[in-house]
C-alpha cells in the first residue's frame, strides 16, 4: 500500500507490521486533517511563520506524515488542487527544516570531515525539497564515474596505485602518477561522458544543483569543480578549491606539499574541460591581474558561500517568479552560515516586506539588525513603521466581502470566477479568481498602467487573474475575451483558489465559492453556451 516506505526497513528488522500499519494509517489521517485546516485558515493570506506550529510537534513518525503528503501530491487527475497546494507547502517546510538542521550539523564538524560533495548536496536539497535527492544516490553516480576512470587508467598503467583501493585512503605520491589520474579523468569526463561548461545557458540555476549537473552533464565552474575535485580525491589526487574571481578553479601542487608559493601549483579549469593553467594563464582567463591571495585554498564553508552567492544573484535576476522562491531559499542558506550578516538580513527583511508576508518575522529581523549595526537605524525604522501599519491593517480587516450578482453595482460584470480567458492585447492565457465592479487600485497604479486611455477607463469591471507565466495580474473587462480552446493554467497558486480543472473551466474551492457564491453556476452556463457546439 505504501511502497515508498520500504526503504526505512531492512530484512533483518523484527517488525510488528500491524503496529506499523496502524501508525502509518494514523499519520495519514493527521496529515489529511492538517492539510484541510490550512485551506480554511490561510485562504486570505500567505501561510504565516507560525502557521506551521501544528506540524513542528507531530505526534507521529515524520516519514509516515511526509509519505501521506506525497500521496496527496501524487493523486492522479485534475482534482484535489487545493489539497495538493497546501500539502506541497507543508512538505516544503518540513523538508527544508530538516535540511537546515543537517546543514548546521555539517558546519559544526571539523573541516576535514566536511565533504565538498555533501555540502553541494545540502544546497541542492534545500532549493529542491520536493525532489528525491540524497547524498547516497549522488555519491553512487560519482563512484560510477570514478570506476570508469580506473578502467581507462588500467589500460595505461595496470600497476597504478589508484587501482589498489576504492577508498580515499590511497594517496598517490608522485606528480607523474597524479598526472596519469587527471589525464584519465579528462578522458572520461569530457571525451566519453561529454561533460562541458554551460556557456549557452550560464545563468540557469540548474547549473548550480549537483544532481542536475550529473543528469545534464553540464554546469558552471564551481559545480563542475566540486565534481572534479571529489573524483580526483577518490583516486588519490588531492586537489584543492581556489576561490578565483569570476571563475572558480582547482589547484594541484607540483612542489612541496603545503607550499605558499602560488607558482608551485598548476591550476585546473573544470569548466574548460580540465585544462591545466599557469598563474599567467589564469589571469588571461578573466582578463585582468589579481593579487596572490586569490590563488589561495578555501574551506568547504567558503565554497558553499560562493555556491549560495551564485544562487542569490540568480534569485535577484529572476523576473518571472513572483514569489522569489530562489532568492528566499538562498537567503535562508546564507544566513544559516552567517546569521549576523547585516547586508543579507536587510535584504531578507526588504524581501518579506515587498511580498507582504510574515510581518512579525520582518520586525524580528529588523530588531536583530539594529542590535548588530546601529547605523542601520534609519532604514530599519522606516521598515518597522510600515510593517506595524501592515499588521494594524490586517487586524482591522473584517471577513471577506461576499459578492452577489444580484447587487445593482455588479450588473456590468460579464465574466465569472473559474473562466479561462485570453488577454486581447498581450495574448496571455489566464483564469479569473476574483473581480471588482470598477478598478479598485490607487491613483498611482491607474496612472502608471495608463488605464485612462482605455475606452471605458477605470469605470468598468476589473478581474484578478492567474497568468500562465506564473504572475498575477489585474485586467480590464474590455481587454479579456473567451479562449477558443481552454487548457490548464500552470500557476503555482492555482490550488489556493480552485479545487479542480474540468477540462474547460476551474471549480472554485469552498473558500472562494463563499466569496463568489453565484459565480460557479454562471461559469457553467457560460461554458455550456460557448463550448457546447465545439467552437467559439
Amino acid at each position: 500500500r505504501w511502497p515508498s516506505l520500504l526503504k526505512y526497513y531492512s530484512q533483518a528488522d523484527s517488525v510488528s507490521w500491524l503496529e506499523e500499519y496502524k501508525a502509518r494509517h494514523s499519520a495519514g489521517l493527521e496529515a489529511q486533517r492538517i492539510v484541510a485546516s490550512f485551506s480554511k485558515r490561510f485562504f486570505s493570506e500567505h501561510v504565516p511563520c507560525d502557521g506551521f506550529s501544528d506540524i513542528e510537534s507531530l505526534g507521529c513518525p515524520s516519514h509516515f506524515f511526509e509519505d501521506e503528503l506525497m500521496c496527496i501530491l501524487n493523486m492522479e487527475g485534475r482534482k484535489g488542487l487545493t489539497w495538493k497546494y497546501y500539502a506541497k507547502k507543508i512538505l516544503y517546510f518540513l523538508r527544508q527544516q530538516n535540511i537546515l538542521k543537517n546543514l548546521k550539523e555539517y558546519l559544526q564538524r571539523p573541516t576535514d570531515r566536511q565533504s565538498f560533495l555533501e555540502g553541494a548536496v545540502l544546497i541542492d536539497q534545500y532549493c529542491n525539497p520536493l525532489s528525491d535527492i540524497c547524498l547516497k544516490s549522488v555519491q553512487a553516480q560519482v563512484d560510477d564515474i570514478a570506476d570508469k576512470v580506473r578502467q581507462v587508467l588500467r589500460t595505461k598503467n595496470p600497476r597504478h596505485p589508484s587501482l589498489a583501493s576504492k577508498a580515499e585512503e590511497v594517496l598517490v605520491p608522485e606528480v607523474e602518477l597524479q598526472r596519469q589520474v587527471l589525464d584519465a579523468m579528462n578522458c572520461v569526463l569530457y571525451e566519453q561522458l561529454k561533460y562541458k561548461g554551460n556557456e549557452l545557458d550560464y545563468y540557469n540555476s540548474l547549473n548550480s544543483y549537483i544532481h542536475q549537473v550529473l543528469i545534464r552533464r553540464t554546469g558552471i565552474p564551481i559545480s563542475l569543480s566540486v565534481l572534479y575535485l571529489t573524483i580526483a580525491r577518490q583516486l588519490g589526487v588531492r586537489l584543492e578549491p581556489v576561490n578565483f574571481p569570476s571563475h572558480f578553479l582547482l589547484r594541484w601542487c607540483q612542489g612541496k606539499e603545503g607550499s605558499t608559493d602560488i607558482f608551485d601549483y598548476t591550476y585546473i579549469d573544470a569548466f574548460g574541460k580540465g585544462k591545466q593553467l599557469t598563474v599567467k594563464e589564469c589571469e588571461y582567463l578573466i582578463g585582468h591581474h589579481v593579487t596572490e591571495e586569490f590563488y589561495g585554498v578555501v574551506t568547504s564553508k567558503e565554497v558553499l558561500q560562493r555556491m549560495v552567492g551564485n544562487l542569490l544573484n540568480l534569485g535577484k535576476r529572476e523576473s518571472t517568479d513572483q514569489s522569489y522562491q530562489l532568492l528566499r531559499d538562498s537567503l535562508d542558506l546564507y544566513l544559516a552560515m552567517y546569521p549576523d550578516n547585516v547586508q543579507h538580513l536587510m535584504l531578507q527583511a526588504r524581501l518579506y516586506f515587498h511580498l507582504g508576508i510574515w510581518p512579525e518575522k520582518v520586525l524580528d529581523i529588523l530588531q536583530h539588525i539594529q542590535a548588530l549595526d546601529p547605523s542601520q537605524h534609519g532604514t530599519a525604522r522606516y521598515l518597522v513603521q510600515h510593517t506595524l501599519e501592515h499588521i494594524e491593517r490586517r487586524k482591522e480587516e473584517v471577513g471577506l466581502e461576499v459578492k452577489l450578482r444580484a447587487d445593482e453595482k455588479h450588473k456590468e460584470v460579464c465574466f465569472s470566477v473559474g473562466l479561462i480567458m485570453k488577454h486581447k492585447r498581450y495574448g496571455y492565457n489566464c483564469v479569473i479568481y476574483g473581480w471588482d465592479p470598477t478598478c479598485m487600485m490607487g491613483h498611482e497604479w491607474i496612472r502608471n498602467m495608463n488605464v485612462h486611455s482605455l475606452p471605458h477607463g477605470p469605470h468598468q469591471p476589473f478581474y484578478n487573474v492567474l497568468v500562465e507565466d506564473g504572475s498575477c495580474r489585474y485586467a480590464a473587462q474590455e481587454k479579456l475575451e473567451y479562449i477558443s480552446e481552454p487548457r490548464e493554467i500552470p500557476h503555482p497558486d492555482i490550488g489556493r483558489y480552485f479545487s479542480e480543472f474540468t477540462g474547460i473551466h476551474y471549480l472554485p474551492n469552498t473558500e472562494l465559492e463563499i466569496r463568489y457564491p453565484e459565480d460557479l453556476e454562471l461559469t457553467r452556463a457560460t461554458v455550456q453556451k460557448i463550448y457546447s457546439s465545439g467552437k467559439q
